[in-house]
């Protein structure tokens, strides 16, 4: 998913003739849409499996809403973890998986925008 749309993302902005700060902000809010999809996700999933009867539930300021679910998604995806909700059982495994693929992702966004932003910041173009 996130490949995809780092890979929309380059030829969008190849195919773009906006000022080059525009291009920017495009690619950055581009990448802020992938990860709010990439949580999503992650919070369909919890949201199943908190409902399931075998796969643990999630706890504490929660009410099992799907917009909890996005909440605790978000902070986890994030690696912010602030504990107001916790995960008990076989989803834990979940919630661990969602924190280094936040970290993974996100670190490959920053690569990325790193990587346009010395392309478009001067206005030259590389290939």
């Amino acid at each position: 998913m996130h490949h995809e749309m780092l890979v929309r993302l380059s030829v969008l902005l190849a195919k773009m003739h906006e000022s080059h700060h525009f291009r920017l902000v495009v690619a950055v809010l581009g990448v802020l849409l992938a990860h709010t999809a990439e949580v999503w996700v992650f919070a369909g999933a919890y949201f199943f499996m908190h409902h399931a009867d075998t796969w643990g539930l999630l706890t504490g300021n929660f009410d099992g809403s799907f917009l909890d679910c996005i909440y605790f998604s978000f902070s986890t995806f994030t690696t912010v973890g602030y504990g107001d909700i916790e995960p008990i059982g076989e989803l834990r495994f979940l919630t661990g998986i969602e924190g280094l693929t936040g970290l993974v992702l996100i670190t490959w966004s920053a690569s990325f925008l790193f990587v346009k932003m010395q392309r478009y910041w001067t206005g030259t173009e590389t290939h």
